[in-house]
């Protein structure tokens, strides 16, 4: 965990791929009660602190995670990511080229407890939710392919099923059809950027995450 934003009413960590941001019935250690602690030894707080999920990312996928350090961040936040005014930018790394070097992917998804899968449809079914991004290739290396998405809508395994529904799975994403697995786990998929107006201070925030290590092994010119 890493901390690449803080102020008085929210925190923005740089998650790694693999760790939860909330619990799940595994009970294994959460992205939040890392932060708990760390915003607890930093200020030296006496008792619970406060701590507000704002939106979540993945388990496997790495990146930036908005939290909120009061209630009035968090309800605020939450307006924001509920009215589309967070706009949040994605990396993935993919092993199959893209038939556009940049498109617009619109597909209709559902998602399914059987398998915590979601489902993709090319046209609209009853009971699934338009989908909608942008992506297009940045940079390419022998055998990969680094694409920047724009999430317009924001749908459980968006990236992850949108790409894989046009033949380009996630490096790593076997669940999505990728040939093999990564060595940590996680895939190829980071929130790489986040922009929103502070919903407090009224200051611009615009973060960046670093290029995680699996990706500069991969001899990206970018």
């Amino acid at each position: 965990m890493e901390v690449v934003y803080e102020d008085n009413h929210i925190i923005i960590v740089n998650k790694r791929a693999g760790e939860l941001v909330q619990g799940d019935r595994t009970g294994d250690p959460t992205l939040i009660d890392t932060v708990k602690a760390w915003i607890k030894e930093k200020y030296d707080k006496p008792g619970n602190v406060f701590l507000g999920v704002t939106h979540r990312i993945d388990r496997p996928t790495c990146g930036l995670v908005v939290m909120a350090k009061t209630s009035k961040g968090l309800t605020r936040m939450n307006e924001l990511f509920r009215k589309g005014e967070v706009h949040k930018t994605y990396w993935a790394v993919v092993g199959n080229q893209p038939p556009k070097d940049e498109d617009t992917l619109t597909h209709y998804l559902k998602s399914v407890e059987q398998g915590n899968k979601t489902r993709v449809s090319i046209v609209p079914r009853e009971g699934h939710q338009k989908a909608v991004l942008n992506y297009r290739v940045i940079a390419a290396s022998q055998r990969y392919w680094l694409l920047e998405i724009d999430l317009i809508t924001g749908r459980k395994h968006q990236i992850r099923a949108q790409l894989s529904a046009i033949g380009c799975p996630i490096k790593g994403d076997l669940k999505y059809g990728a040939p093999r697995s990564n060595p940590d786990g996680g895939i190829s998929l980071q929130a790489h950027r986040i922009r929103f107006t502070h919903p407090v201070s009224g200051n611009e925030i615009d973060v960046t995450a670093p290029l995680p290590d699996d990706f500069k092994r991969l001899g990206f010119e970018i």
